[in-house]
């Protein structure tokens, strides 16, 4: 169960983070977003206080577990009684979410090892002269009963905080028992048989576990759930647009008397089966111009309809399917990040109503003391930064001892403010000479000189290869090549040490690129000092191939692959390189779903794979010659074409083990050649398993990697309005200030009062009387 740190899910009952993502608690007290409550609730003029005996230290300690709900956008509606405050922020606590990461990653690594095993250097069949290594029955079967008993202990505590008419209502608790439950069984069964048995259903359902724990995941899902309606519009009329052209395809291309004219109809149009797939695959590009250079060698006039067709198809409806997807996708964010906003309202106004209430007897409603929320603050687990900027702001009002409703909410404004990095003043120097020499050294035209520099390095790496692309490695003489190195990585030396003494030690480290850019330059300057110790100082007729722990061409390739990398310092000071370059960083930080969810489609796909090509393609045997001739083959016997699976020595890709299959299903997802697999398993298989590859694309390339795109777009976009008027040394700044929260700042809507009282007032297990 992660921290919702990017998005939230539903506000009400436990269904955002621990059960169902579609709004299972609709029921009374429980449903609908806050706009649509037709019950309000006011505190003015009403008494206040918890049912039951609470101490003082209860009240804070419900106070710290809100606030900490509320920095990460989790639900509050769970035991508050002081045990169960104890287990929930041991539970949420750093090393317990990691271990049961860890759990869940053990788990599905799994699979590499069991059988059958992705052990092997090599997936090819032709040069796999042993049955790779396989662990002996009851090792990995150990491993998996452990972690199957970690999951049954986190659905016990999940339940136990929540409680058991909240449990009731969560589908995705109910479905982990079920998971849970299911694995157990067919465990006993796998160990019963002796490890001896063809299918593990467990597999196929183990990435549940990795979705269950991310309500990031969650969420993505009911986002793809809300855009099904839409794809499936278009998805239908593709099949619609496919099935078109398929019969017109058949009556352009039907067999004729004349053999010669036949071609098309025999590689492409034979059958319906055939020419759906053809189509297909030209949807995809992947076989054009191949699939009409037999019609449009008869008659250039046959282009026109595979060019009609692609128009329509490729770029017309595939793009309106991207930018439908962009569209629910922006509109997911949007719902989720205001779910999400709710949440920390919620959470923080719940914090307010315990602390007034611990300090109803001392002070006017509707207030809390300042030494109570200093008290809760030194408590509550958060970033340094935003613990100091909130105990700054309630600092301010000491003097009066008591802090409003509307100042608490205020001083938590703090959490929706990104850090921003201030860079060390610069060093003072007394002398008039090092005055000088530091503004000179710390002038921005010295980073453009080194840039410059850098440049010219890698220019002359590049003739250097061009002039010795010819040559092996043991003909060639870095005799040269090592020299221009040195005074090329000299001059970083130098670079480095001025920038140090300009900006001093602390100044230089506060810039990443500074950062990178030492490290490089330290290394390349520990790689020459070792070329020299280990073969002297050059000459002209050394022998390149002497060795020493790494041959000479060995050393002098990683010097110039290192210079290479170290070009890259150029990218923070050229403005749109440096925003594509924050775009792809961001990217890093808000994937995690999307990558959570591609891992689960291709765990689950890669299984099913296994189930049904395992061991279908059988490698030719010795005495079979691999040309355009028929290949006596232990399935079938068949002529080998070019373009065909066997011409192309696509042997290691092959579902006899889960690596393989992994990587079988990316080169699918590419799209590029994919026809040559789908070809292949439906010759040695049946043409049934055509199916198969085309859900595979279907998910892959047409849904999850249009998603990926709309985040790209939404993160770009954003940046790019914002950074249009800015300088390259502010896009820095930008990148730490962006959020998904501050891209929908403008468009997020506030939540009322009533609404937040409404919902305290329904808490599970907080009783407040009003």
């Amino acid at each position: 169960m992660e921290s919702d740190s990017l998005l939230g899910s539903s506000v009400n009952g436990a269904s955002g983070q621990y059960g169902s993502g579609s709004g299972s608690g609709s029921g009374s007290g429980h449903g609908g977003a806050p706009g649509s409550r037709r019950m309000s609730y006011s505190v003015a003029g009403q008494s206040c206080n918890v049912e039951g005996d609470a101490d003082d230290d209860l009240y804070i300690q419900q106070a710290v577990v809100f606030i900490e709900d509320a920095i990460q956008y989790r639900s509050i509606n769970h035991r508050v009684d002081a045990k169960s405050l104890r287990l929930y922020r041991w539970y949420y606590s750093r090393i317990c979410q990691w271990g049961l990461g860890l759990n869940i990653a053990v788990l599905l690594l799994l699979a590499f090892v069991e059988r059958p095993s992705s052990l092997s250097i090599t997936s090819d069949p032709r040069y796999r002269h042993s049955s790779p290594w396989e662990p002996p029955c009851g090792l990995t079967e150990s491993i998996e009963i452990v972690c199957l008993l970690i999951f049954s202990l986190d659905l016990a505590v999940k339940s136990y905080l929540i409680g058991w008419e909240e449990f009731r209502k969560s589908k995705w608790l109910i479905g982990y028992t079920v998971v849970i439950s299911i694995s157990v069984i067919d465990w006993v069964l796998s160990v019963s048989m002796v490890c001896d048995e063809k299918l593990r259903v467990r597999r196929l359902i183990r990435p549940f576990f990795l979705l269950q724990n991310s309500s990031l995941m969650k969420k993505t899902l009911k986002c793809i759930k809300r855009t099904l309606p839409e794809i499936a519009s278009v998805i239908l009329l593709l099949a619609l647009h496919l099935c078109l052209f398929t019969m017109i395809g058949m009556l352009l291309f039907a067999k004729t008397e004349e053999p010669e004219k036949n071609e098309e109809w025999r590689l492409h149009f034979r059958d319906l089966p055939s020419s759906l797939t053809s189509l297909l695959v030209l949807l995809t590009t992947a076989n054009n111009p191949d699939v009409m250079i037999p019609a449009y060698t008869l008659n250039r006039a046959y282009a026109i309809f595979f060019i009609t067709f692609s128009v329509i198809g490729t770029y017309c409806l595939m793009n309106l399917l991207t930018a439908i997807i962009y569209n629910q996708f922006r509109g997911y964010l949007l719902m989720s990040v205001q779910t999400s906003i709710i949440r920390r309202r919620l959470g923080i106004r719940a914090a307010f109503q315990i602390l007034s209430c611990q300090g109803a007897q001392q002070a006017a409603e509707e207030s809390v003391r300042v030494d109570a929320v200093l008290q809760v603050m030194s408590r509550v687990k958060m970033k340094s930064y935003y613990r100091t900027a909130i105990t700054t702001e309630v600092q301010q009002h000491h003097s009066v001892g008591f802090m409003d409703r509307e100042q608490f909410r205020k001083i938590f404004d703090e959490l929706d403010k990104d850090c921003i990095k201030e860079h060390p003043p610069l060093p003072h120097y007394n002398s008039p000479v090092l005055q000088r020499l530091q503004v000179f050294f710390s002038h921005y035209y010295l980073t453009i000189l080194g840039n410059a520099v850098a440049l010219a390095n890698v220019m002359c790496i590049c003739t250097v290869l061009v002039l010795n692309s010819e040559k092996s490695t043991a003909e060639r003489d870095n005799f040269i090549m090592e020299i221009i190195n040195l005074c090329f990585i000299l001059y970083y030396l130098f670079e480095m040490c001025v920038k140090i003494f300009a900006f001093g030690w602390r100044g230089y480290l506060s810039y990443r690129n500074n950062i990178f850019d030492g490290f490089l330059t330290i290394l390349l300057l520990v790689l020459q000092i070792t070329i020299y110790v280990t073969y002297r100082l050059p000459y002209s007729h050394w022998d390149p191939s002497a060795h020493g722990v790494m041959s000479l061409w060995e050393m002098v390739r990683l010097v110039n692959m290192l210079i290479v990398f170290r070009f890259l310092r150029i990218i923070p000071d050229i403005k749109l390189m440096a925003l594509v370059a924050s775009t792809l960083l961001d990217l890093v930080k808000n994937l995690r779903a999307f990558a959570g969810i591609l891992v689960v489609v291709y765990y689950v796909f890669a299984v099913f794979g296994i189930w049904l090509f395992e061991g279908a393609i059988k490698p030719p045997t010795q005495n079979s010659v691999i040309s355009n001739t028929t290949m006596e083959n232990i399935t079938t016997n068949f002529t080998v074409e070019c373009g065909t699976y066997e011409q192309l020595g696509y042997w290691p890709n092959n579902f006899d083990d889960f690596a393989a299959a992994i990587i079988l299903l990316y080169d699918v997802m590419i799209v590029n050649n994919w026809q040559a697999f789908m070809d292949a398993y439906s010759r040695y298989t049946t043409e049934w398993s055509k199916i198969y590859f085309v859900c595979w694309w279907l998910t892959s390339s047409v849904m999850w990697v249009n998603l990926f795109v709309a985040l790209i777009l939404e993160n770009f976009i954003y940046k790019w309005d914002r950074s249009h008027s800015c300088s390259v040394t502010d896009v820095e700044r930008i990148r730490y200030e962006t959020s998904v929260q501050l891209m929908f700042k403008e468009q997020i809507q506030e939540p009322t009062e009533e609404e937040l009282l409404c919902q305290l007032h329904q808490h599970p297990h907080l009783h407040l009387h009003w």
